[in-house]
């Protein structure tokens, strides 16, 4: 299975952006939308699970959740939009990815068996931060996760 990971859009869908998550099977959008058609767009190229950041203030994007935790290709990712806001213990709630976004910063962290996965923004540039997204596949028990980098 492959899951496209992307967050911070800020209201920009990049052609590029929409070009790397060609052939994903899930799409996971990690908050910081800033615009509810972005998610229609990217519900076309696979289901799209998303949850609001801290610009979802007003209109559709205002009703997705803070969190969501959803199973594909039998591993269990738990979305938020700030890491600084976790509020379980991965491990003991069985999650295998932590997907968040806000920082802008791409990373990619394994912690006792959990990664921790920042796809970084695929908006706007900002703070000189590279303009990124990420995917990770998913093949029987093994998770591997990449940054896409979308504009060097």
């Amino acid at each position: 299975m492959r899951v496209g990971v992307i967050s911070d859009t800020h209201g920009l869908l990049r052609p590029k952006a929409i070009d790397a998550l060609q052939g994903c099977d899930a799409i996971l959008h990690a908050g910081d939308v800033g615009n509810f058609e972005i998610l229609g767009t990217l519900e076309e190229i696979a289901p799209v699970t998303a949850i609001r950041g801290n610009i979802d203030l007003h209109g559709p994007c205002s009703d997705l959740p803070a969190t969501e935790m959803v199973s594909l290709g039998g591993v269990t990712f738990y979305m938020l939009h700030s890491i600084r806001d976790l509020d379980l213990n991965p491990m003991a709630a069985g999650v295998r990815v932590v997907v968040s976004g806000h920082s802008h910063s791409p990373a990619i962290h394994d912690k006792q068996g959990v990664i921790f996965l920042n796809p970084g923004s695929a908006g706007p540039r900002r703070f000189g931060l590279p303009v990124t997204l990420a995917i990770v596949e998913i093949n029987a028990d093994k998770i591997r996760a990449e940054i896409v980098r979308l504009i060097e």
